[in-house]
C-alpha cells in the first residue's frame, strides 16, 4: 500500500517577487503548464502584502521552511520579573538571533551566560497582558510611593520563597485563584495604566527594532502578548499574535474580557482590531492545553462564538516546555485518554493544571499539582480527542469548530526563544529552574519545541498566511524538514519525481488544507529530512513516519488509528548509557505516498504525520550526568548522594540529584531516553461540509 524511498533533496526555485508575473511564468514553463490548465492556487504565491518593505531577494514559489517561536516572556511578565530575570524584549530578540545573554542563576546572582547554537528566523515577544502596567510601577521608578508597596518589594526580592509568595499574590490579582480579578493597591499609589501603555509601546517598538525590512529578510518579529486567563489555576491561555504593526490601542487581557470568558477576547479583538479599518489583523493560539482541566476547547455556546472560534484560532500548540497536548497514554496501566497510542507517553506532566509548577527544593508545594489519574483527566485536554470531537459535533448535523494546526514554542520566562537545545538548555523559568534547580524541581518539564511554518519569504505577510492557512507543523526541539500533502490525483510515485512538490501543490493540498471525497480516494505524500545539526552536535536520524487518522462513524462514535507508513521502528537504534551517544542507524531521508487501507468515502476524518526520530537521552539524563549522576547505574542513588552534598556545600538545599535516579519502570510517563518527533498539522478530508472560512466569517 505504501512505498519508502530515500530521497535527494532538490534546491527550490528562487525567485523574488519583483518580477512575480516573471517567476510565475518561468514556473509554469517548468511545470509544462504554459499552454495546459493553470496550477492550482496551492502553488500560486499566496503573500497578500500588508506593509511597507523592501521586497525579500528570496521568494520560493514552493515555500521554505522556517522556524520560530510564538511564546516567549521577557522581564515584562510578572512570573519572569519576581524569578530573577531582568532582560526585556529587545535582549530576547537579541538572544533569538544568536547573541549571548545573562540570567540568573540559582543563587538570583546575574552569571548565567545563555547563547542559542542556531538562530530562529521568526519570534513573538508574549509578555502577560494582565500586569503590565502593574510590573511596570513596580520596578521602573523607585522615587514611587508605588514602587515600595510591599508586594512589589516582594516582587524584588532575592528570596526565593519571597519570591514564590509574590508570585501567589499576582495570580490571586489576576484572577487565577478563587476571586475574581482585581488591580494592585500600587495602581492607587501609582500610574499603572501609564506604565502599561509605556510597557506596550515598547515592545512595539523593539519588535519594529529587530524586524529586518530590508531584502535580506534574515529576521522576522510579531507583535504580540500573552492573554492570561485560568481561573483556579486551569489554563485557558492565548497568545495574540498581530500580523503586522496595526495593533490595538492597548492588550485586552482577562480585566477586560472577565474571568473565565474566553470568547470576550475574541469579541474585543474583532471589534478593536478586525472591524477598526486600520488594517489591523490577529489570531489567538491557545496553549498548552494538557493543563486546561478539560476548560480550553468546550462546544461552541453559540454561532458567534463558533465563527469567531474558527476565524481567530486556526492553530493550537501542541508542544512547550509544560508538556505535550498531542494525546495521552499510561504505560504502567495500559491505559490511555481515548487511546491505544503508546508512544502517547512522551512528555506528559501528571497534572492538569498550573499547580504542577509548585515544586520547590524537590517536593511539590500544591496538593492540586499532584498526579490525575487517566479516569480523571480532561478528555480535550489533548489535541487529537479535539480533533475527533470536532468531527462529531459536525456528524450531528453541525459545524466542526475545532479545525486547527500545530504549531510549537518554548513558552521561555528566561527571554530565551528557540531554547528548545535539550543539550544547551539553560531552562525556562529564570532562577525557579536554573543550574541545580532545574533536575531538582522542574524534572518532568521539556526545553519545548518549535513553530515551523512553510512560507514563501520570511516576512509578516508571508508568514502570518502560512500561519493562517495552517501550512505549519510543531517539533519537539529538533529541526527535521517535513512535508505532507493529499489529495486524489496525487502520483504514487511522486517520491521519484524531480519535481515532486511542485506537482503536490499542484496536484492536492499541502498540510493545513481540506479535500473533498467527491474527487475519490485520496493519497498521502510525506517527506522528512533529518535534523541537519551543528557542527558540533549532529542531528539524530529519522527512525519512521506515522500516519495519525481520526475519523467519526455512522453513529456518531470517534475512532482513531495509528499506521507505521515509512522507515522501520525495530531498527535496533539505542543511546549508550555511559556517553549518550546515540548507537545504531536510522534514516537521513524519508518519503512515501500512502493510502488509507481502511477508507470510506463516507466517513469524515483528519490525517497528520508525525515523524520519529532515533532514541536519544532526555534533557535531564544529559544534565544528570553533567552532575555525576547517571540515571542508567545501579549505583545512581550513591551518585546523587555525594553530588547534592556537594552541591549543598555550595549553597543549595533540599534534595537536588534525588530525582535522576527515578526508577523509569515504575513511572507512567518518563523514561531516560526520548524519541523527539515533529507533527504536521492535518489534513482533513470531507465526504460534504459547510465550511466557514476565514474570509467569509468577517
Amino acid at each position: 500500500m505504501s512505498k519508502n524511498y530515500k530521497i535527494s533533496p532538490k534546491p527550490l526555485l528562487s525567485f523574488s517577487y519583483l518580477n512575480v508575473p516573471l517567476a510565475l511564468l518561468l514556473l509554469s514553463c517548468e511545470l509544462g503548464l504554459a499552454n495546459d490548465k493553470a496550477p492550482s492556487n496551492n502553488l500560486l504565491p499566496s503573500t497578500t502584502y500588508t506593509e511597507q518593505r523592501d521586497n525579500c531577494s528570496n521568494f520560493e514559489p514552493t515555500k521554505e521552511p522556517l522556524f520560530g517561536d510564538l511564546h516567549v516572556h521577557t522581564k515584562y511578565s510578572f512570573d519572569s520579573y519576581l524569578s530573577g530575570q531582568r532582560n526585556d524584549p529587545n535582549i530576547a530578540y537579541q538572544y533569538a538571533k544568536g547573541e549571548p545573554i545573562i540570567l540568573p542563576g540559582a543563587n538570583n546572582q546575574q552569571t548565567v551566560v545563555a547563547k542559542i547554537q542556531r538562530p530562529l528566523d521568526f519570534t513573538a515577544v508574549t509578555d502577560h497582558a494582565e500586569f503590565l502596567g502593574q510590573i511596570s510601577v513596580c520596578t521602573q521608578n523607585s522615587r514611587s510611593l508605588a514602587y515600595w508597596w510591599p508586594h512589589c518589594v516582594m516582587t524584588r526580592a532575592s528570596n526565593l520563597w519571597v519570591q514564590l509568595l509574590s508570585a501567589s499574590w499576582w495570580t490571586n490579582l489576576g484572577g487565577q485563584q478563587a476571586g475574581p480579578t482585581e488591580r494592585s493597591f500600587a495602581c492607587t499609589l501609582g500610574d499603572c495604566d501609564k506604565g502599561q501603555l509605556s510597557f506596550w509601546k515598547d515592545i512595539q517598538t523593539q519588535a519594529e527594532r529587530h524586524y529586518d525590512r530590508t531584502s535580506n529578510c534574515n529576521f522576522t518579529t510579531f507583535v504580540g502578548y500573552e492573554y492570561t486567563d485560568a481561573p483556579e489555576q486551569k489554563n485557558m491561555h492565548r497568545n495574540v499574535i498581530f500580523r503586522n504593526a496595526n495593533v490595538t490601542k492597548l492588550p485586552i487581557s482577562v480585566y477586560e474580557s472577565g474571568r473565565g470568558n474566553f470568547p470576550a477576547l475574541w469579541s474585543q479583538l474583532r471589534e478593536q482590531c478586525i472591524e477598526s479599518g486600520l488594517g489591523c489583523d490577529v489570531m489567538s493560539i491557545p496553549h498548552n492545553p494538557n493543563l486546561s482541566a478539560g476548560l480550553m476547547f468546550r462546544d461552541p455556546l453559540n454561532d458567534t462564538e463558533l465563527e469567531n472560534r474558527i476565524f481567530f484560532e486556526p492553530l493550537v500548540e501542541i508542544t512547550q516546555h509544560k508538556g505535550s497536548s498531542e494525546c495521552r497514554f499510561d504505560r504502567l496501566r495500559g491505559l490511555g485518554v481515548g487511546t491505544e497510542d503508546e508512544l502517547c507517553d512522551f512528555e506528559q506532566v501528571v497534572a492538569d493544571n498550573l499547580h504542577m509548577l509548585g515544586t520547590v527544593n524537590g517536593k511539590i508545594r500544591s496538593k492540586k499539582g499532584e498526579a490525575v489519574a487517566i479516569e480523571n483527566f480532561g478528555r480535550r485536554n489533548m489535541l487529537r480527542n479535539v480533533l475527533k470531537d470536532g468531527l462529531a459535533i459536525e456528524q450531528k448535523p453541525g459545524t466542526n469548530p475545532f479545525v486547527m494546526g500545530f504549531i510549537g514554542s518554548t513558552d521561555t520566562h528566561s527571554a530565551t526563544p528557540g531554547g528548545a537545545e535539550k543539550n544547551n538548555y539553560v531552562g525556562h523559568l529564570s532562577r525557579r529552574d536554573s543550574e541545580y534547580r532545574n533536575v531538582q524541581d522542574h524534572f518532568f518539564a521539556n526545553p519545548g519545541g518549535h513553530t515551523v511554518v512553510w512560507a514563501e519569504e520570511n516576512s509578516r505577510d508571508s508568514i502570518f498566511n502560512a500561519l493562517r492557512r495552517k501550512e505549519t507543523y510543531a517539533t519537539s526541539g529538533t529541526r527535521p524538514i517535513v512535508r505532507f500533502f493529499g489529495g486524489a490525483e496525487i502520483d504514487q510515485n511522486l517520491c521519484h519525481s524531480p519535481t515532486m512538490i511542485q506537482d503536490a501543490y499542484r496536484k492536492g493540498v499541502p498540510m493545513g488544507g481540506e479535500i473533498s471525497l467527491s474527487d475519490g480516494q485520496p493519497r498521502f505524500f510525506v517527506s522528512a529530512q533529518k535534523d541537519s545539526g551543528t557542527e558540533g552536535s549532529p542531528g539524530n536520524d529519522l527512525q519512521r513516519i506515522q500516519m495519525i487518522k481520526g475519523w467519526v462513524d455512522d453513529s456518531g462514535n470517534t475512532h482513531e488509528k495509528v499506521y507505521d507508513i515509512a522507515g522501520d521502528p525495530n531498527n535496533g537504534a539505542s543511546v549508550s548509557h555511559q556517553s549518550c551517544a546515540t548507537q545504531g542507524i536510522g534514516y537521513t531521508q524519508l518519503c512515501t505516498v500512502w493510502k488509507d487501507p481502511h477508507f470510506d468515502i463516507q466517513e469524515n476524518a483528519f490525517y497528520y504525520a508525525r515523524v520519529i526520530e532515533n532514541p536519544s537521552c532526555r534533557w535531564s539524563t544529559l544534565q544528570c550526568q553533567a552532575g555525576g549522576v547517571n540515571p542508567f547505574d545501579k549505583s545512581c542513588p550513591t551518585q546523587a548522594a555525594a553530588a547534592t552534598q556537594l552541591s549543598i556545600d555550595q549553597g543549595a538545599s533540599g534534595d537536588v540529584y534525588g530525582k535522576c535516579c527515578i526508577n523509569a519502570a515504575a513511572e507512567p510517563f518518563y523514561s531516560p531516553t526520548i524519541q523527539e518527533r515533529a507533527w504536521t498539522s492535518p489534513i482533513w478530508t470531507q465526504a460534504a461540509r459547510t465550511i466557514i472560512s476565514a474570509e467569509n466569517s468577517l
